[in-house]
């Protein structure tokens, strides 16, 4: 059982707390029983497990999963396992895995029909998003409303933050994302694909329930406070609003990720019982 902070392994663990030592061991950070359970579900390959003797003797079962599918595992003293976890109170649980980003960057690479095993038809891209807890919401919501892939411009938060692994309640593991260097090409080329690409604006003259979601789209999402930015949103096919009332300003993104999304599903399905 590892109980020193001086620890070669449980040393670099701790560094996976920041976004450059993520970037430079091409690893992420796992928290928690549910997390871990997930990561199992979906076959994602796992390098480091640590989990104290307590966590063990409670998942006989689990950890002996776990043990079979990873490079390494070990037990660690409840001290140790604190240090390694970003959360405040740790279920007894942490594990290191490969960083994920599985889609192109170009939506006419060959690659993507592999990668994402069929057509592309809804797609979901976020520019500028700063708040991990939100971006782990999208992510969850896009899972459940049948995105295809989620891309995200290269100065949102980063798509493997702990806080966005928790977020996402384990969907994580289920959505194809990727980071795109230039949002303005990409959405080209999803023209060029015959997506309509739909971006949200306060100041649109429509609202999202006069758009039609029936064919291939791209819905486009921005930061938080600021939205999207003017070139992108000169860029899309149609820009529409999300009506509000009561003086209220504006809506969380991932409330406005849910309405868009399920928009979309109802009219498909409705469109497909037709």
């Amino acid at each position: 059982m590892l109980t020193s902070l001086q620890n070669t392994t449980i040393k670099e663990i701790r560094k996976l707390h920041r976004s450059k030592e993520r970037h430079r061991q091409n690893l992420l950070l796992l928290e928690g029983t549910n997390l871990l359970t997930s990561a199992l579900e979906s076959n994602y390959p796992l390098e480091t497990v640590c989990c104290t003797p307590d966590w063990q003797e409670n998942y006989p079962e689990l950890w002996q999963q776990l043990e079979m599918v990873s490079q390494h595992s070990t037990l660690v003293s409840p001290d140790i396992l604190k240090s390694l976890a970003t959360t405040v109170n740790p279920d007894g649980i942490v594990a290191t895995a490969p960083r994920k980003l599985i889609l192109p960057n170009s939506l006419s690479s060959r690659e993507i029909s592999r990668e994402m095993s069929g057509e592309v038809n809804l797609a979901l891209i976020l520019e500028r998003l700063q708040d991990p807890g939100n971006l782990g919401t999208i992510i969850r919501t896009a899972v459940a409303s049948q995105v295809d892939g989620l891309w995200l411009s290269q100065d949102c938060v980063d798509v493997d933050n702990p806080k966005v692994l928790r977020a996402s309640a384990g969907e994580w593991f289920r959505m194809a994302m990727g980071v795109s260097p230039n949002l303005l090409d990409l959405v080209g080329e999803f023209q060029s694909q015959g997506f309509r690409v739909i971006a949200t604006s306060a100041s649109a003259s429509k609202s999202y329930w006069e758009i039609d979601f029936s064919g291939k789209c791209a819905i486009v999402l921005g930061n938080e406070g600021g939205g999207i930015s003017d070139k992108l949103l000169s860029r899309a096919d149609d820009l529409v609003s999300i009506p509000v009332f009561n003086g209220v300003e504006s809506l969380n993104v991932g409330i406005s990720a849910a309405l868009l999304l399920y928009e979309v599903q109802r009219q498909r399905l409705f469109n497909r019982d037709l």
